[in-house]
């Protein structure tokens, strides 16, 4: 476990990275924490929630962890959690995966509130990455069928890129009405604001890509349908053509002892002559109904 403590003119905050269950219980033990309180703590897949335990605030909030192109689909995979127990004299934040932007979170703070505050800016903006890798993937995604190069469309991409999306928007959700339900003095009331405008602006950016992976996706599939019935149509062409062709063949190629034509001088011109114009009326029929 890794602990760190900060002395501020009002309050303290005690930082705890990956503490094993009985450090916690006893870390905890001085400031009347309730056990059951850490089941929702060291619950992997935890979603962002706010509830008041006694004179505690209990808060948990996600930040996005992982590298923007990587293929994970689910909340767990992609982001990790950090828990906040907070009073008046005290905060306490406690997380399993060290967090590079809680190193920057210096200066000084009158209250827990505003440190809370400042944590969730940094952790909102973790997922700004993500949300600008998903607007250039989904630039490359409509190139790549709006400008003929389908084949380097890749449907499993998109997937990928949608459940990510989907993911991020759940947990920007969540935490956006835990910011709608979250009190704060009067002094901290815009800076809460500002993470509120943070929150709802990136809900939209991933909103926007999932409304348009959903259109584009609608256009691949009907491009995809469109091709295959015009290797349809031609296909349907040449066996117009070719059925009734292949019928007198298959006539004329029987061998049975009586056929007048078989012995006819201009019988082989004559068969000859109907195909043809068989070929010629399907052809001026095709031409009119624009098959051609």
């Amino acid at each position: 476990m890794k602990e760190k403590r900060s002395d501020f003119a009002n309050f303290q905050w005690v930082d705890l990275e990956n503490p094993k269950l009985t450090e916690l219980k006893e870390i905890i033990k001085p400031y009347g924490l309730n056990p059951h309180l850490l089941e929702d703590l060291l619950e992997v897949g935890h979603l962002p929630k706010l509830e008041k335990v006694g004179e505690f605030n209990f808060m948990i909030l996600r930040a996005y962890s992982v590298k923007s192109n990587e293929r994970l689909t689910t909340i767990p995979e992609l982001s990790n959690k950090i828990g906040f127990f907070f009073t008046n004299e005290v905060l306490l934040t406690v997380h399993q995966k060290p967090f590079h932007f809680l190193e920057e979170v210096t200066g000084h703070f009158e209250d827990p509130e505003s440190l809370i505050l400042k944590i969730t800016e940094k952790m909102l903006a973790t997922y700004q990455a993500p949300a600008d890798w998903l607007s250039e993937e989904m630039d490359r995604f409509e190139s790549d069928i709006f400008l003929g190069r389908k084949k380097r469309f890749s449907v499993e991409s998109l997937y990928f890129a949608k459940a990510k999306a989907r993911a991020c928007k759940k947990v920007l959700l969540l935490t956006q009405t835990l910011l709608l339900h979250l009190s704060v003095q009067p002094s901290n009331e815009g800076q809460l604001q500002d993470l509120k405008e943070t929150a709802a602006s990136l809900i939209l950016q991933f909103e926007d890509f999932l409304d348009e992976a959903n259109s584009l996706l609608n256009i691949y599939l009907s491009s995809t349908s469109q091709k295959t019935n015009e290797v349809m149509k031609l296909l349907t062409i040449f066996s117009a053509f070719f059925l009734p062709l292949t019928f007198l063949v298959g006539v004329y190629g029987m061998n049975f002892k009586f056929m007048p034509e078989l012995s006819w001088e201009y019988g082989y011109f004559l068969i000859v002559g109907v195909m043809a114009s068989i070929c010629l009326t399907l052809y001026v029929k095709f031409k009119r109904s624009g098959w051609l």
